[in-house]
């Protein structure tokens, strides 16, 4: 049995709070790459020069890459054969993000209630928290900063059985084309299909934790995954909305079983900045 101590959990998130708004991943870094080979737009290949600059100056000086450093994501895949010591895990994660964002001078974006008391908590928790339980003796975190201009761009409907694949990617592109220039393009689509009402929402976001270019594990969802991307590229949104071919940098769709009267699907947007890290302890 692996031994997971809380102040390594701790550490672990406000290590990664500050590195996921400071530094660009290498994969993300050689889309931005492909995308200023491929866009068309002189605009918009000057968008995209911007965004690698930006992405080497925040690196250079230790700033975050955007100022909106978002909502805490942190998804925990933890083994059946992990044991939890010293503490209760999610405060552990809730002291690592607030520390991550106070250390690092990150934006602190939380407030403390939707509609009666919308005051700033301070310190950017609650983190919202996803842990998974799987096999084995992995004790994994994933750590995502979400701005809301993409976030809000999200989003979910209840499809009928009836409306099938045709349905289902009228809806994506229909997101995408009215999202516009809102959530900072070229962006990350992260699409759910199934589950239930509550599940396809994290579907969608759970792909959009997945490393890019990764495929699902399913044929037909990979071959859809590409097509999307294509589909999505042809839309003319372009770099910051202001016209081109690359709109998307990736397409990833996650997957669940559903009831035979419906079709859940959801999509979750995310900006060009992707701020999304894993470690595993």
């Amino acid at each position: 049995m692996k031994i997971v101590h809380v102040k390594d959990v701790e550490e672990a998130v406000r290590k990664l709070a500050i590195d996921v708004n400071y530094y660009i991943g290498d994969k993300l870094k050689e889309y931005y790459r492909r995308a200023l080979e491929e866009e068309v737009s002189e605009i918009g290949r000057e968008i995209i020069s911007q965004i690698i600059e930006n992405a080497e100056l925040a690196a250079r000086e230790q700033l975050p890459v955007c100022q909106d450093t978002g909502v805490s994501i942190v998804y925990i895949q933890m083994g059946q054969e992990v044991k939890i010591e010293g503490g209760n895990l999610y405060d552990a994660i809730n002291r690592g993000v607030a520390r991550g964002y106070k250390e690092g001078y990150l934006r602190k974006s939380l407030v403390r209630d939707p509609l009666f008391n919308r005051v700033n908590t301070g310190d950017n928790t609650p983190a919202m928290i996803h842990v998974e339980i799987v096999s084995g003796d992995v004790f994994k975190i994933t750590f995502m900063a979400k701005g809301t201009g993409a976030e809000n761009m999200s989003r979910l409907a209840m499809l009928t059985p009836a409306a099938g694949l045709k349905g289902v990617k009228e809806f994506v592109l229909k997101t995408v084309a009215e999202a516009g220039p809102n959530p900072c393009p070229p962006i990350v689509v992260g699409v759910g299909v199934g589950g239930t009402f509550d599940v396809v929402g994290w579907l969608a976001k759970k792909a959009l934790m997945r490393p890019m270019g990764s495929r699902n594990p399913d044929p037909n969802y990979a071959k859809l995954e590409l097509e999307l991307l294509e589909e999505i590229n042809m839309l003319g949104v372009g770099p910051q909305g202001l016209g081109g071919r690359v709109t998307a940098l990736d397409v990833r769709i996650e997957n669940a079983p559903c009831h035979i009267g419906a079709l859940p699907v959801a999509v979750n947007l995310d900006c060009h900045a992707h701020r999304v890290k894993t470690i595993e302890l």
